[in-house]
């Protein structure tokens, strides 16, 4: 499991020129990627590293002071564009085995007492942020 994690200002995810999920910050912007042999305990542990990241101001989480989260899936974090012009997606797992990690992520950050927005799995989306810092970290499980 791949996240790319951008502390924010401002994040939204529009869906149909309709916007389905929005923080005000400072927060958090995660994307998600799942592979192949990703478990849910992963998703779980990665949750956890979001809630608790020190990567806000003053080195602060957003368990720290109850900033929101907005997660979105996104599969082109295993993208391979190492040979030829066109990258590949082999390495991202199928939406039916991606989609409930996903959710595990989200439901796990709810669970933890995160207020989390999320996009529309598999949905062509529209991301609108304002980075702070900038200020932005890969994390993998």
């Amino acid at each position: 499991m791949r996240v790319v994690a951008q502390r924010v200002s401002h994040a939204a995810v529009t869906v149909d020129g309709t916007v389905v999920g929005a923080i005000d910050g400072p927060g958090i912007l995660a994307l998600v990627g799942v592979t192949h042999e990703d478990t849910e305990e992963q998703a779980r542990r990665i949750a956890r590293k979001l809630w608790t990241l020190r990567m806000l101001p003053e080195e602060q989480s957003c368990s720290d002071i109850a900033a929101p989260l907005l997660v979105i899936s996104q599969f082109t974090l295993y993208g391979d564009a190492r040979k030829g012009r066109r990258p590949t997606w082999q390495a991202a797992a199928p939406g039916p085995v991606a989609e409930p990690l996903v959710e595990t992520v989200v439901k796990e950050l709810r669970g933890l007492g995160a207020h989390v927005e999320t996009g529309v799995f598999g949905a062509e989306m529209s991301v609108s942020l304002t980075n702070e810092g900038p200020f932005t970290v890969l994390l993998e499980s």
